[in-house]
């Protein structure tokens, strides 16, 4: 079976080795694809199968595709698949969740702990002879922040959510969530699902784990920025279209709220008018939170496995 891997390089980009793939298939391995649909259906080509992390497949590329049979997607979200032309033309889509969990956290916790400590900008400070030429032995060059008893609110709570909050939990940090659907067996004395109203008000962090839908869009805007306290800070790790980046950046530049951290953005990658590169107290990293080799190794096997288990008649992870 020919198979056509378009975008390699952003899973794999050199520490781990394709061969469990190369075993099932015969594969053709492109580290780019130019994002337009007349370069992807002549790389796909007559292939009954494709791997792609993001570059899209819509109608008007699927429907020149009648040998395709499979489209394994080394991602959580799929939204770059036209899901019903793919259900239309049975072609089997396949996604790859839960493998970033606690790497995200992780991040999560990271981007808080920057804001709270500033590090990298404190580090820069003492390498260029802040500290050298300090007339007292320590000195700070941004407020530093307890975390100890503050809350953090988390919107979403899926896996990552989850993990967010147990190392919140394990900070000091009280937990308010919003979520869908309440869980009631996590609910303890520090941790209590809440409506958006309440989080909004009373968090000192918020923190979005929420997966991107026509409920969830903007849902961080003027008007939900108007509610929170102006020393809050916002965390995103999730997507970029759930915060309207133009009313952020109009919120951190006016006081409104104090800071946010974000490793997504609307558009990526980032173009240079967007407004949050020019917020006061934004920190914007590259959509890093995924990519630990850890995290893009347990990802690299599990998509192996969707596609082997399609091979033998069988499926897992199926979103089509």
């Amino acid at each position: 079976m020919k198979l056509v891997v378009l975008d390699g390089y952003t899973l794999n980009p050199g520490d781990l080795s394709w061969d469990a793939l190369n075993n099932l298939a015969a594969v053709t391995l492109y580290d780019r694809t130019a994002l337009d649909n007349e370069a992807i259906v002549a790389t796909i080509g007559d292939a009954v199968a494709v791997i792609t992390n993001k570059v899209p497949l819509q109608q008007a590329v699927l429907k020149q595709l009648p040998h395709l049979k499979y489209i394994g997607v080394t991602a959580t979200g799929f939204n770059i698949i036209d899901i019903e032309t793919a259900k239309k033309q049975d072609v089997v889509v396949t996604n790859v969740p839960a493998y970033s969990t606690a790497s995200v956290a992780q991040l999560t916790m990271a981007l808080l702990l920057e804001l709270c400590h500033h590090v990298g900008d404190h580090n820069l400070a003492v390498h260029s002879g802040q500290w050298e030429n300090s007339k007292d032995f320590s000195f700070w060059n941004s407020p530093l922040i307890e975390l100890e008893g503050k809350t953090i609110g988390i919107i979403g709570f899926g896996q990552i959510g989850k993990a967010t909050a147990a190392l919140a939990q394990a900070f000091g940090l009280n937990v308010l969530i919003f979520n869908r659907t309440v869980y009631s067996e996590y609910e303890t004395e520090t941790c209590r699902f809440v409506e958006l109203d309440e989080l909004l008000k009373t968090s000192d962090v918020i923190s979005l784990h929420c997966p991107m839908t026509d409920d969830t869009a903007g849902i961080i805007n003027s008007e939900t920025i108007s509610k929170m306290k102006s020393s809050a800070f916002i965390i995103n790790t999730s997507r970029g279209g759930l915060v309207v980046e133009a009313d952020l950046a109009e919120a951190l530049n006016s006081g409104k709220i104090a800071a946010a951290a974000v490793d997504v953005v609307s558009e990526e990658p980032i173009v240079s008018d967007n407004p949050l590169l020019g917020a006061k107290n934004c920190i914007i990293t590259p959509h890093i939170a995924w990519a630990p080799l850890e995290a893009r190794s347990r990802c690299m096997q599990i998509a192996v496995q969707n596609f082997k288990m399609f091979l033998e008649g069988e499926t897992q992870n199926v979103v089509s």
